[in-house]
């Protein structure tokens, strides 16, 4: 019964880990306890005991007396996931080229090869999935205990507003997914040869491929605003 139980409660986590990455549960949206108890044959306790484990990750917010949602995106964390991201994501591929085990470059390999295969007849969200496991794995080689909670964080909120770059609608956009499959192989290849100058320059070239369709999911064309003018506004 408890081996059931942990593999019901391991795949509910899955299920709603992989629904919030993928925005088929939106930001800020409310989680249905009775109906995800219904649906994976648990009770209200071990239910919680997944929605804590999220919660500590970054994946949902707990509310007292009003239940779970998920994370929200305002334009607070917005603000910071563009101010934190090129550190981060620097940071983290630098020491991934220092730390990193034989067994987790096998991994981070193995991941890649599945992110390929989604480009070429994967939907947007097993894209956007692969993509997000490549990243993880170099982040559990980056090995360091402050900067992975950070690096994880960012990691959701990077797949949910970059779901439109994984949406190709256009020869440039795919060109452009090829070109991250490159870098992914490069980045590899820097890890691999534990050199961390090409790792964290193409830990910059990364991040500025994605940065600018990312833009276009936060400020559409139609608004035509310029980044940090609203809250200029707002406070005049």
């Amino acid at each position: 019964m408890k081996d059931a139980s942990r593999s019901k409660k391991s795949e509910l986590y899955e299920h709603l880990k992989s629904a919030v990455l993928t925005l088929a549960l939106n930001p800020g949206e409310d989680l249905d306890e009775v109906s995800l108890s219904e649906e994976f044959n648990l009770s209200r306790t071990p239910l919680r005991e997944v929605f804590r484990q999220l919660a500590g990750e970054g994946f949902v917010e707990l509310r007292e007396n009003r239940g779970a949602r998920v994370s929200a995106m305002t334009y607070t964390t917005l603000r910071d996931f563009f101010l934190a991201a090129p550190m981060i994501y620097g940071a983290v591929l630098q020491l991934a080229a220092t730390n990193a085990k034989p067994d987790q470059i096998k991994s981070l390999k193995l991941a890649q090869d599945t992110f390929k295969a989604t480009l070429r007849s994967g939907s947007a969200a097993d894209r956007a999935m692969a993509n997000n496991k490549f990243h993880e794995i170099t982040g559990e080689m980056a090995d360091n205990v402050y900067l992975l909670p950070s690096f994880k964080r960012l990691l959701i909120d990077h797949a949910r507003i970059g779901m439109t770059f994984y949406r190709p609608q256009d020869q440039l956009m795919a060109d452009k997914l090829s070109e991250a499959s490159s870098q992914h192989d490069a980045i590899i290849a820097a890890i691999e040869t534990c050199d961390e100058a090409a790792a964290a320059q193409l830990a910059t070239d990364h991040w500025n491929l994605s940065r600018g369709q990312i833009e276009q999911y936060v400020t559409p064309a139609a608004l035509d605003v310029p980044m940090g003018s609203m809250a200029r506004k707002t406070s005049a």
